[in-house]
Order: C-alpha cells, then structure tokens, then sequence
C-alpha cells in the first residue's frame, strides 16, 4: 500500500474515533450526575423503622393519672341539717337560723341559732349554736376527697384545743358518728360571765361537719351543765351526719363509716362517750 494510500484511510477514520471519544466522555460525565442522583434520592427517602419507634413511644407513654372519686357530692341547706324539734331543744328561744355566706353552698355552708332565755332579775340564760359543712372533692394533684377531709378533720381539732384563754380543756373521741369524730369542751371567761363551750367535730367520708355550742347563765342565772350541753350537742352531730348522707341519695342514707374511728388525745385523758 501506497503512503498515500494510508493517509487518506487515516484521514476518513480520524471523524469515526473522534465520534467514539465523544461519546465515551459524555457517557463517563452522566455516571457522576446519576450517582449524585441515586445518593440524593436516598437520603430523602424515609428512615427505615422510625415511625415504628414513634409509634412504640406514644404506645408507652404512661396513662394520666387518676382518683377515687369522692363519695359525697353535696350537702344539705345547713339552716335545715338540724330538725326542730333538736333546735327547741338547743337553742329554745332562737327564732330563725343564720345562713353564713358561701360562693358554693355545695362544697361550704353555716348556719347559726342565738337563744336568750330572759328570766328578768334571776337573770336569763343565753345559748350559741353553729353549724359548719365543708365538702372535699377528689383532686389527682392533692388526692381523694376523703383524705382531704381527714387532714382538715385534724387541723380542725387541733385548733379548737389551741382556743386562746381556754380552761379545763378536755378533748374526747366520739364513737358511732360519721367515721371519726371529737368532741372538745371547756371554760372560757367573757365579760358577762363564764361560758361553757362544747364543740363536736366529725368527719364523714368526704365532708367535716364542726358545731360549736356554748352556753352560760347571765345576770346572776345558774352556769349550765357542762355535761348536759355536751350530750345534746353530740345528738345533734348525729342528726348533722345523717342530713349529710340523705342529701346525697338513697345509696348514701345509711351513713355507715367507711374506716375506724380516731381517738384524740385530752388534754386531761381521753376518754369515750
């Protein structure tokens, strides 16, 4: 073969390699952009198992907490916790009761009866009745309604002992009314003369009925019987329970106490009615 002979087949071949080379560039340019592709796709797609996870955390989660709910949802009108025929015999003279302000006369009411007797130049004889009703709902921060009511039951006591000037005090549990009660008694001196002051606190179930009795003998009267005014004060109490119960349904009549009754430590012994 002639040199010039190969020069022209060098020549014609010269366009068919450069075309080949073109491609083999183009095509080794486009693997670069396809992997970047693929990586990118990837890394957008969803994480393998993590709505799996969320949905075993949410599933774990612990459940919101919950209370007992409190067995008394109401009280009865505190004018009307006590029946007439108690009333003659407490306050005798008292016309009508006291009805205490209350913003929720279904969580706290009062009433209160004052009875002068006035028996002229022998003197008369005066006599102080209060009523107090105080319901607990069950909170799941605080707690049961009940365990409310006990820890006011015990503030309670505690500070009709603490009465500033009180003498003789002599502090008693009460057995067969509401779930635990007590009674506190003692002499308290006043300008018109000694008063003898009983107070009777009971808790039953979620609500802490407290009555306040004193009495005394004016103008030269006989100082009652101290002994006397306790014991019709504690049937009093009673009668206060049982309205309680009743205004809360039938189920609830029965006024049964739900735990035992708590002694009080006297201030000169316990002792029990």
């Amino acid at each position: 073969m002639s040199e010039g002979t190969m020069q022209r087949r060098a020549q014609r071949e010269q366009p068919e390699r450069a075309k080949r080379l073109t491609r083999v560039l183009v095509c080794a340019a486009a693997v670069p952009v396809m992997l970047v592709a693929t990586g990118c796709s990837s890394d957008s797609g969803p994480d393998d198992g993590g709505g799996d996870k969320a949905a075993s955390a949410s599933a774990s989660a612990s459940p919101s907490p919950t209370v007992q709910a409190a067995a008394y949802r109401t009280l009865p009108e505190a004018c009307r916790a006590l029946s007439k025929k108690t009333l003659e015999d407490l306050a005798p003279k008292a016309e009508s009761g006291k009805e205490g302000g209350s913003d929720d006369v279904a969580s706290r009411a009062s009433c209160s009866w004052s009875s002068l007797d006035n028996n002229g130049v022998k003197g008369s004889q005066f006599r102080w009745l209060n009523v107090s009703l105080l319901r607990f709902e069950s909170d799941t921060t605080r707690g049961p309604g009940d365990k409310l009511a006990q820890e006011y039951y015990d503030k309670q006591v505690r500070e009709i002992r603490a009465t500033p000037g009180a003498k003789g005090l002599n502090a008693q549990a009460v057995t067969g009314t509401g779930d635990e009660a007590t009674a506190v008694r003692y002499d308290l001196k006043k300008k018109e003369g000694t008063f003898k002051q009983q107070a009777v606190v009971v808790r039953v179930e979620n609500v802490v009925v407290t009555l306040d009795y004193n009495g005394a003998g004016l103008a030269g009267d006989k100082t009652p019987d101290a002994a006397a005014l306790l014991a019709d004060v504690k049937k009093a109490a009673k009668e206060a329970v049982l309205s309680v119960t009743k205004a809360n349904g039938p189920a609830a009549a029965s006024g049964s106490p739900s735990a035992p009754a708590s002694k009080a430590p006297s201030a000169s012994g316990s002792g029990k009615s």
